[in-house]
């Protein structure tokens, strides 16, 4: 056994090794300075080819004040939110300091500062880098910072150096970004809304952040904001930093900050090709947002400059050709577009909106919220060549089986049952036309855009193969309807522009998958930042199915719905899709060399709600052949000009000929050609006409019958194939956020899109 005196002279070593590290480690930090924090840097973006894009960052919204320009009330207000013995505290915590290290250990993440000195430390670090050395220096600077500088010296540096969210750090900038004036005129109540941010401005800025997170829409945010606003004010008078007489006028009204604004440099398509690559950049790498607002980060992107003025042009030109302005129903129409490069995955294009400067912040071409109709079909199409239906022994079947295509009919559950409405009576699936279709090829129901066959189909073929596939073809989990009813066949789901172009790459890549990316690699100081290796491509499903589905959707071009696109004057495949209500319409097409979806949508400004088309442009409907073809052709036709044609590999027939259960054997023959003209029978709309190639290109529907012009989803209601009518007791709105339009998930990245 070691003597007393052996454990005793060990024991004062070591506390007196600690004394001497601690001594050593207070004496070799300094204190920081607000006005290092305050040197702020443009990010830089770069075009495909190199050549740069734009340079925006923070740099001009950032001015440090006194704290005698800093009212009491928002020095106050942070001290009752966040550190309420601020004034007595030595400025460390280390019960904090131990649970972050303890996170550490376990390999989690560090607790932000838990009192306001550590708290202005962490924010004067340019590099937030989560290890313990940084840690135990950030703790030592502390220490230092609580014994040798005044608490109102403390707190002028954290509210310079804090960050309130739209690139603006320290209160002055703040101030000016949310209500315009000098942060010394800040009422109590407009310093509480500042002082809220500091928890998160991702998701408490009233305008919303969808961009970058799915949850941070506006609704939201503004609860969150208002919330936060009243308890910090109910805190403040708690604490005797409000008298009765300010609460109640404090707490009066919530004080509503303005609108964003763009910045320098963003404007028109820049400023959601910006916005794409920094999201993009913030899920594949360990940078904050708060990091990356600071600047000093050079972004390569996949962008084709040509490519995109094109994109932006062919909008702009259909615009102006169909769209009045003036007239009420031709008010608040949105555009969202994407371009990806087959077999690869690279976004060479995307239109997202008006632009910043008009107010637009949203980026309609990573938005989720608009469903995508019967551009979904092709996804049930290919998981019935995958998987058979339930009654096919797993085999496969072909293009060529026959569905009935005749409108309002029962849909029949694999077990003999049907599908009923809540009130127990039976469902029905509607056609946009009554057309006695008969018993018809599935490519032939593709070619028309007709409902009941493929709803009938997805049910047989079971809807979770169908979700299953169009994963597999780079859809998100999260965009795609939950309730997996007979509507999810007909385009309920809500992807992105970009998730869609993507997913039809892969057919046009016969059968080859990338996630979609937008950017090459980002450095700072030089250094290349990990996280921006491109993704991998994967064989997503047999390539010959993917192959019949593009021999199938090039037939919609040449005979049905989309025939406005042979206008493009070479080999090309896609699909028309129109939605419940003439909410949304889409078209996506492709060649070998680019994939590129099309939507159009009417939305309320003031709630994003999705507003009926019908009307629009002159037209009773407005249909996925129509406008959102014409853009598409127009873009194409500028984006491949002096490209060569290379066609598609040819699709060798698979699957066997399964005809649907209680199909009559032999199959009736039912002539029908492309020319036919479905105005021989009723129409539930008296502008519909043929689709045949006699009409002109304006007629609202030149094709037939699937689509609102493309498809009704039905119910004993009008339907439609947005999830408006519910196809069983137990399905609700499957669209998910409704008729609201939203960001994120339906994007890029899953939040990531690209």
């Amino acid at each position: 056994m070691p003597s007393w005196k052996l454990v005793t002279g060990l024991f004062i070593s070591f506390v007196g090794s600690l004394v001497v590290m601690v001594g050593v480690g207070y004496a070799m930090v300094s204190i920081p300075n607000e006005n290092d924090a305050a040197k702020s840097q443009n990010n830089v973006y770069y075009w495909a080819d190199g050549s740069q894009m734009v340079a925006t960052g923070t740099g001009v919204n950032r001015q440090n004040v006194t704290i005698d320009k800093i009212p009491e009330a928002m020095q106050y207000a942070v001290i009752s939110a966040e550190n309420k013995s601020f004034y007595q505290d030595s400025g460390v915590d280390p019960m904090g300091i131990a649970r972050a290290l303890g996170n550490m250990a376990r390999g989690g993440q560090t607790q932000g500062g838990s009192t306001i000195t550590q708290q202005y430390v962490k924010n004067t670090y340019l590099s937030q880098d989560q290890t313990v050395t940084r840690k135990f220096k950030e703790m030592f600077i502390s220490i230092k910072v609580g014994t040798k500088l005044k608490k109102p010296q403390i707190l002028q540096g954290y509210l310079n150096t804090s960050y309130y969210g739209r690139g603006a750090y320290g209160i002055q900038a703040a101030a000016r970004t949310y209500y315009n004036k000098d942060a010394v005129d800040l009422k109590p109540s407009e310093c509480a809304v500042l002082a809220a941010l500091l928890k998160g401005a991702t998701y408490y800025d009233p305008a919303g952040n969808e961009n970058l997170d799915k949850a941070a829409t506006a609704d939201a945010n503004l609860q969150r904001s208002k919330s936060r606003w009243s308890w910090i004010l109910g805190e403040m008078h708690k604490d005797k930093h409000l008298t009765d007489a300010q609460y109640q006028e404090a707490i009066a009204k919530y004080p509503m900050p303005q609108d964003r604004k763009a910045t320098k440099g963003m404007t028109g398509q820049i400023s959601y090709l910006a916005d794409t690559a920094k999201k993009y950049v913030l899920n594949h790498s360990n940078i904050s947002e708060k990091d990356f607002d600071r600047g000093g980060y050079q972004i390569y992107t996949t962008f084709k400059k040509d490519k995109v003025n094109a994109l932006s042009a062919a909008v702009k030109k259909i615009q102006k050709e169909r769209l009045n302005p003036k007239r009420d129903l031709d008010k608040y129409v949105q555009f969202g577009a994407a371009s990806v490069r087959p077999n690869d995955g690279a976004i060479v294009a995307l239109y997202g909106g008006d632009g910043y400067e008009k107010g637009h912040f949203t980026n309609n071409a990573d938005t989720q919220g608009v469903p995508v109709g019967s551009t979904w079909k092709p996804f049930v199409l290919a998981a019935a060549m995958q998987y058979g239906t339930y009654d096919s022994d797993g085999q496969g079947i072909s293009p060529l089986s026959k569905y009935n295509g005749n409108d309002h009919l029962k849909v029949k559950k694999p077990d003999g049952s049907y599908y009923l409405n809540k009130d127990n009576s039976f469902f029905f699936q509607k056609n946009e036309s009554p057309h006695p279709w008969g018993y018809i090829t599935l490519r032939k129901a593709m070619e028309q855009s007709i409902n009941t066959p493929f709803v009938q189909l997805g049910v047989d073929v079971g809807m979770s193969h169908v979700r299953d596939v169009a994963r597999s073809a780079g859809i998100l989990n999260d965009s795609m309807s939950v309730d997996l009813n007979p509507s999810f066949a007909i385009g309920t789901s809500t992807p992105s522009a970009i998730r869609m172009a993507d997913a039809y790459a892969t057919f046009a890549a016969s059968g080859k998958q990338a996630d979609p990316y937008s950017v090459t690699a980002v450095k700072k100081d030089g250094v290349d930042q990990p996280g921006f290796t491109k993704p991998k491509v994967k064989q997503a499903m047999e390539s010959n199915i993917a192959n019949n589905v593009t021999d199938v959707l090039q037939n919609v071009i040449q005979n049905g719905t989309a025939q406005n696109a042979k206008a493009l004057g070479r080999t090309a495949a896609g699909k028309t899709g129109t939605t419940d209500k003439n909410k949304s319409a889409w078209f996506v097409g492709y060649t070998q060399q680019l994939s590129t979806s099309v939507a159009m949508f009417r939305e309320n400004p003031k709630n994003h709600k999705l507003l009926s088309m019908n009307g629009t442009a002159g037209k009773d409907s407005i249909h996925g052949g129509d406008i959102p073809t014409q853009v598409w052709t127009e873009y194409m036709k500028a984006a491949l000009k002096n490209a060569n044609d290379p066609g598609f590999p040819d699709a060798i027939k698979m699957g066997k000929v399964h005809d649907e259960a209680g199909a009559p054997s032999p199959t009736p023959s039912v002539t029908i050609t492309p020319s036919q003209t479905p105005s021989d029978s009723p129409s539930p709309s008296p502008s519909l006409t043929s689709p045949s190639p006699s009409p002109s290109p304006s007629d609202t529907c030149q094709w037939g019958w699937g689509n609102n012009c493309n498809g009704n989803n039905g119910g004993t209601d009008t339907g439609g194939t947005d999830g408006g009518t519910t196809p069983s007791p137990s399905v609700t709105d499957t669209t998910g956020t409704g008729n609201t339009r939203g960001n994120g998930n339906g994007g890029l990245f899953s939040g990531q899109n690209g």
